[in-house]
C-alpha cells in the first residue's frame, strides 16, 4: 500500500464537472494498493494517517496530529502509484493491485478513516476519471508505504 499524502488547506475531486468530494484544512491521500495488501496494511496505514504529526502547533512546529487539529481527509484512489517506469517510456502497472482487489481495499480503508477521523472523510470514486484540486499548505508532501 502507498499513499502520498498532502496537508492541505482545501481539496476536492469532480467527475464530469461534478464535485464528488470537498474538504476544509486537512489530508489529501493519493491511494494505491499492489497485490498482497490486506487488512493489517490498511489498519497500519489508517493510524500512521491519523497520528502522524504534520499540522503545526503554537510554536508554528509540525507537532499535531490530524486527530488534535481536528481535520478533514480527502482520499482519492491512483492506481498509478504503483507505475514503473524504470524501463521503456510506458509505465507498467503490473504491481498494481487489480480492480476486483482493489476496490474492497479501498472501501475498506474508507471505512477505518471515517471510524476514527474527527473531520470529514470524503473520496473520489475507484477507477473513475477525476479533476483533483489541492491546495497544499506549506507544502507539506509525505510519501508512506507498508
Amino acid at each position: 500500500m502507498r499513499i502520498v499524502l498532502q496537508r492541505v488547506s482545501s481539496g476536492s475531486v469532480s467527475i464530469d464537472g461534478a464535485k464528488v468530494g470537498e474538504i476544509g484544512p486537512g489530508l489529501v491521500l493519493l491511494v494505491g494498493f499492489t497485490q498482497g495488501d490486506g487488512e493489517e496494511a490498511l489498519g497500519w496505514m489508517a493510524e500512521k494517517v491519523l497520528g502522524l504529526r504534520v499540522f503545526n502547533d503554537q510554536d508554528g512546529k509540525m507537532n499535531l496530529s490530524l486527530v488534535e487539529v481536528g481535520g478533514d481527509v480527502l482520499v482519492v484512489s491512483q492506481f498509478t502509484l504503483y507505475g514503473d517506469t524504470r524501463k521503456g517510456r510506458r509505465p507498467s502497472f503490473v504491481q498494481a493491485a487489480p480492480p476486483e482487489q482493489a476496490i474492497p481495499l479501498y472501501e475498506r480503508f474508507l471505512a477505518l478513516l471515517r471510524e476514527k477521523a474527527p473531520g470529514n472523510v470524503e473520496s473520489g470514486e475507484f477507477g473513475a476519471m477525476m479533476d483533483v484540486s489541492i491546495v497544499n499548505a506549506g507544502p507539506v508532501t509525505l510519501v508512506l508505504e507498508r
